[in-house]
């Protein structure tokens, strides 16, 4: 018995620094509603899909920098989202900056939420992995202050059962990372909804910039054959205020194939009905964790080889 989720890979293009939220909804609201005419369970956003992406500029206000940050949600400015998702009976994926008051302080967080067909947030995910810097570094062309504007996200790797299946999320540089699919596939995890934002240059390293669509389908393909899941990676793509970022937002089956990718690099949607009991045959032969992973073979390795030297 095939268990689909027909999903919606909705890719945004440019958004500009003085670009209001209320435009950037509309947009996404198109996308949701062509999502929908395609049949679609899910309509899935970009990392930061409501704003420019703020962390290439050096703020020195701190008011400047959370003017791009979400104080709750839904926001008045992201309502229209729930309320025509519930309209039209459709799930998404969100990625925002997310203004929390935790612990007696307030605290900064790149996040994504999973919504129900209901309109309930049914998984909450914070960015693990940081890229980018935390001083001002002027020799760049643009900056990447990722670090000094987040904090490194507290929730872990969480999934959740929603749409029929377990779901799970990442957020950009999550993806290039081995430990993000693994902790969610020991959970079982069965699709996992990723949003980026990814310069095609990189200033610290230029001799990658060739490789960037190559560097961003290998770890995704990877990921979902590795784990026997779906992947669904979405980009904001296109030259934004300067800095060109790349697209290949895409659909990507347990076998590591994609099957389904945008071709340009603006608002676009791509769609695949994604049978979850694909993922089973990955699961229980070549990936059967239970089975084939011995954790305590790993203790003995390093118990008998003990650390690496460091070079001499």
């Amino acid at each position: 018995m095939s268990r689909i989720v027909t999903v919606g890979a909705a890719q945004l293009g440019p958004i500009a620094r003085d670009e209001p939220r209320a435009s950037v909804v509309s947009r996404m609201l198109a996308l949701m509603q062509q999502a929908k005419g395609h049949g679609c369970d899910i309509v899935a956003y970009p990392e930061l899909a409501l704003t420019t992406f703020f962390p290439r500029w050096h703020f020195t206000e701190q008011g400047q920098i959370d003017a791009f940050f979400e104080k709750e949600m839904p926001s008045a400015e992201t309502e229209p989202l729930f309320a025509e998702a519930k309209r039209l009976d459709i799930g998404f994926m969100l990625g925002y900056a997310e203004l929390a008051q935790e612990d007696g302080r307030t605290r900064r967080f790149n996040t994504s939420i999973l919504v129900d067909k209901t309109g309930r947030i049914a998984l909450k995910y914070r960015k693990v992995h940081l890229p980018g810097h935390a001083d001002h570094q002027p020799w760049r062309p643009f900056q990447h202050l990722e670090k000094a504007y987040f904090e490194v996200g507290n929730l872990g790797f969480p999934v959740a059962r929603a749409f029929g299946g377990i779901m799970g999320m990442c957020i950009c540089n999550d993806r290039r990372w081995p430990e993000t699919y693994r902790v969610m596939g020991l959970q079982g995890v069965e699709m996992i909804l990723l949003g980026y934002n990814t310069p095609l240059h990189n200033p610290p390293a230029p001799e990658h910039d060739a490789l960037s669509n190559f560097h961003n389908q290998l770890s995704m393909q990877a990921g979902a054959y590795q784990n026997g899941t779906w992947v669904v990676g979405v980009a904001k793509a296109g030259n934004e205020e300067g800095v060109l970022h790349i697209g290949q937002t895409q659909i990507i089956a347990p076998s590591g194939e994609t099957v389904a990718m945008c071709t340009t690099l603006g608002d676009e949607l791509c769609v695949a009905r994604c049978d979850l009991d694909l993922t089973k045959s990955y699961k229980s032969t070549t990936f059967n964790f239970a089975v084939h992973r011995q954790p305590q073979a790993y203790g003995l390795i390093v118990e008998r080889k003990g650390a690496i030297p460091p070079p001499e």
